[in-house]
């Protein structure tokens, strides 16, 4: 069974940082994309943050400069550190994760070894900013 956990999140002052950290676990072959989502309360789920495999990364208007996404494929792990943390950060956070299994049931109907993408989402971590 695999999954990503959250962890991190809390409560902190405007201006304040925080960090975020997402662990993979679970048999796996290897990890794509992984990112970060944000659902501050009465909207909806948008894209803070998203880095390669390779470690390129792109980031949402609102966040650049402020935020920093980074990873460690030895840990099957995603960070975000978060900086000048404003009132409107204010969200539940979610890592999400392009997550390379192996595909038995391919591999067994076609006798070769095969892999399959599967994007798989925490369960999120609380991120409340204060004024």
């Amino acid at each position: 069974q695999v999954q990503v956990v959250e962890s991190g999140g809390g409560l902190v002052q405007a201006g304040g940082s925080l960090r975020l950290s997402c662990a993979a676990s679970g048999s796996i072959f290897d990890i794509n994309d992984m990112a970060w989502y944000r659902q501050p309360p009465g909207k909806e789920r948008v894209l803070v943050a998203r880095i390669t495999s390779s470690g390129e990364t792109y980031y949402a208007s609102s966040v650049q400069g402020r935020f920093t996404i980074s990873r460690d494929n030895e840990k099957n792990s995603v960070a975000l550190q978060m900086t000048s943390l404003k009132v409107e950060d204010t969200a539940v956070y979610y890592c999400n994760a392009d997550l390379l299994l192996v595909d038995h049931e391919k591999w067994s109907r076609d006798g070769a070894p095969a892999l399959k993408t599967l994007n798989t989402w925490g369960q999120g971590t609380l991120v409340t900013v204060s004024s």
